[in-house]
């Protein structure tokens, strides 16, 4: 079962907890906080996170100067120390602590009745509706490095303060308080370059009208400069109305994404769980230089920060997915406003690439190959667009069909209709005669009557069409315009140099199969080529892909391109966290699983044909392999000599210009290897 558990796959749960407070009550804040914090233990949280002055309420004012409410505040901390000293969990809360005739806003961490160390907020706000240099002292204030706290010695006091979790090496802890947040120089910003990976705000921040937006924008920008995760929880119900509402906001963000959030106004105590991805964190940061750079210029300001170690125990035993969702197409948005948005962008990013080398090859025409499929399809749009902007006539497009030994009439009539309808100058050339006296010529049997489809017959086939191609541009002076796409790049399901790995400049190859099947799709909604081609780009999108180079055998099936390489939809999620984070087979496997397990689970009537399918771990594990025995083992070299093309996407290129440099002799056998940890069978299913 462990590979069905979270922390197996270096995930942590972390909880964002609102209590519900009574202002100056420590004690019955006190119980409110044991609660909360042992349902975020149940629900298997090894972080929880509660508001700035949480024990005793954000809204105390001069009450904080009444030695009464000070030692009852003791007295509260004890209470939760004692109440949670059974769960493995570290708790962040919030409370006022006099030390050398100096009184200090800070957050405390605790875990199993040990007091890990003390925080004094270092940015106290004093402007508008706040007053708090009135009852505290900041950071700098401090005399000391450690107090005695609730009857524990050599406590750790101050802000530049780390926590490890021995038992989760990628897990570090920073903490700071509210206004910290709200500075230039949040802090946390140091402590991440320090080696922080979560970073803990305890906050009471009174709401206004808009505020919540302001509050999210700086929690996710904090998090995605620091390449770290922020947690984030501000006081809500129970607080002081005198001058001010409260409306319980709590988050957590993760390098710039929000990844869940409370329910604001709301009466009661409330918690919000996330997964934070410890593994996203450390690659970004390993590959990221900037980072590295940033923690060399500001080595003196790091070298003040101490570390604390505690140990915590995993909750490994048993299966624990996730409460996070994994978009089963990571490179298409899910919102439909958002996904109309990034198709228009990546269009844009197509034509604009291909409008400016065709300037400044002073072409002004482009020779294509239109099989009816996707990839021609998307391409063949994109050269329709660039002559628009360009104010050349859609004529300047030539188009070429050839038809080959197993060309359906269906891809074929697409073709035809497709060129002609979107204006372009279109030709048929049948290359069965030149793909014949090849194999005359080379001794296959096939030219001697023989039905032996082997890869020698497919890639003739696929090299005559780029060697007319290629003719056909010197003949008209203009590019060949490629159309493979960054999926087959992956896999390596394209002919190597006189074949459809080559042309003079390729618009596609930064854009994966998943993402083309909804810009097609985005396309014929918009209906910017008229009603008929958007007729036609329905066709194209229901048409089974296929290469279109084997004929039909005896029981009538064609040949099919996925059930060579594998689900399209499944091996770009492969390669999505293969290539953008690096992650390790079976991480990559526990998300597959995670998204794709459950067929139930919503999926976008207008997706792909098998987007409402589910796929078990067994066939999850069975095409990663496929996915890594290619991509790693034997497609390099193919992508090392690929054509030039504009990268789109934040989820990677293959150029060995861009994103993407390797060997080309390089194995597969590591990640194979690999492959081992990932079950053929889920115990839990059924």
């Amino acid at each position: 079962m462990s590979f069905f558990n979270l922390y197996r796959h270096n995930f942590v749960r972390v909880a964002v907890c609102v209590p519900q407070l009574r202002v100056a009550d420590p004690a019955y804040n006190a119980q409110q906080t044991v609660a909360l914090a042992h349902e975020a233990a149940g629900q298997r949280a090894l972080v929880a996170v509660f508001p700035e002055l949480g024990l005793t309420a954000y809204t105390c004012d001069d009450l904080f100067h009444q030695q009464a409410l000070l030692d009852a505040a003791h007295g509260a901390l004890s209470a939760v120390l004692e109440g949670t000293r059974a769960l493995d969990l570290v708790l962040a809360v919030g409370m006022p602590i006099a030390l050398d005739g100096l009184l200090y806003n800070c957050a405390v961490l605790l875990h199993r009745g040990r007091v890990l160390g003390v925080t004094p907020k270092t940015y106290l706000p004093n402007y508008r509706e706040f007053y708090e240099l009135r009852q505290f002292s900041p950071a700098d204030a401090a005399v000391r490095d450690t107090i005695s706290i609730a009857g524990q010695q050599g406590v750790p006091f101050g802000s530049r303060l780390l926590f490890r979790c021995a038992t989760q090496p990628l897990l570090t802890l920073h903490m700071e308080l509210c206004e910290d947040l709200w500075t230039p120089i949040p802090p946390s910003s140091h402590a991440a370059l320090a080696g922080a990976t979560l970073l803990l705000n305890l906050s009471a921040s009174n709401v206004l009208v808009g505020k919540d937006r302001y509050r999210r924008q700086l929690a996710s920008n904090q998090s995605a400069r620091c390449l770290a995760a922020y947690a984030y929880s501000a006081a809500g119900s129970g607080e002081s109305t005198t001058d001010m509402a409260w409306d319980g906001h709590g988050m957590v963000c993760e390098s710039g994404t929000l990844l869940a959030e409370t329910e604001r106004f709301r009466q009661e105590a409330r918690l919000v769980l996330a997964d934070v991805d410890l593994d996203r964190i450390a690659q970004d940061r390993m590959r990221q230089n900037s980072f590295g750079a940033s923690v060399q210029a500001h080595a003196a300001q790091l070298a003040g920060f101490r570390t604390v170690e505690f140990h915590a125990t995993l909750p490994l035993g048993e299966r624990l997915p996730l409460v996070r969702e994994y978009e089963r197409f990571p490179y298409v948005p899910s919102d439909p406003a958002t996904r109309d948005a990034r198709c228009r962008e990546v269009y844009d990013i197509q034509v604009q690439g291909l409008v400016t080398r065709l300037r400044s090859m002073r072409a002004q025409k482009v020779v294509i190959g239109v099989s009816g499929g996707l990839d021609s399809t998307q391409a063949l749009i994109v050269c329709a667009r660039a002559m628009d902007l360009m104010g050349l006539p859609r004529e300047n497009i030539l188009a070429f069909t050839m038809p080959g030994f197993a060309t359906s009439e269906r891809t074929r009539a697409q073709a035809l209709r497709l060129m002609e309808a979107v204006g372009a100058t279109a030709r048929e050339i049948d290359i069965r005669p030149s793909c014949l006296q090849m194999l005359r010529d080379i001794g296959h049997p096939f030219a001697d009557g023989q039905p032996v489809y082997d890869l020698t017959f497919e890639n003739v086939q696929a090299g005559e069409r780029t060697s007319h191609l290629f003719r056909l541009a010197n003949l008209h002076d203009a590019p060949v315009i490629g159309t493979g796409d960054l999926s087959e790049l992956a896999l390596g399901w394209c002919t190597y140099g006189v074949g459809d790995q080559m042309s003079h400049y390729n618009v596609n190859g930064s854009v994966p199969k998943t993402l083309i099947q909804f810009l097609i799709r985005h396309e014929a909604r918009e209906g910017a080529m008229g009603a008929e081609a958007s007729r036609l780009l329905e066709e194209v999108l229901a048409t089974e892909i296929s290469p279109e180079l084997v004929p039909e055998g005896d029981d009538g099936q064609v040949q099919r391109t996925e059930a060579s390489v594998g689900p399209y939809e499944l091996q770009d999620f492969h390669l999505y966290y293969t290539l953008r984070y690096g992650h390790a087979p079976a991480k990559v496997a526990f998300l597959a699983w995670t998204a794709w397990n459950d067929a139930a689970r919503g999926s976008w009537p207008e997706g792909p044909a098998l987007a409402r399918r589910a796929y078990p771990i067994g066939e999850i594990r069975r095409w990663l392999g496929v996915f890594l025995e290619r991509f790693f083992g034997r497609s390099q070299y193919k992508r090392s000599a690929m054509p030039n093309g504009p990268k789109v996407g934040s989820g990677g290129s293959l150029s060995p210009r861009s994103d993407w440099r390797a060997p080309s002799d390089g194995v597969a056998a590591p990640w194979l290897a690999a492959l081992d940890e990932v079950p053929r069978e889920d115990p839990g299913e059924g």
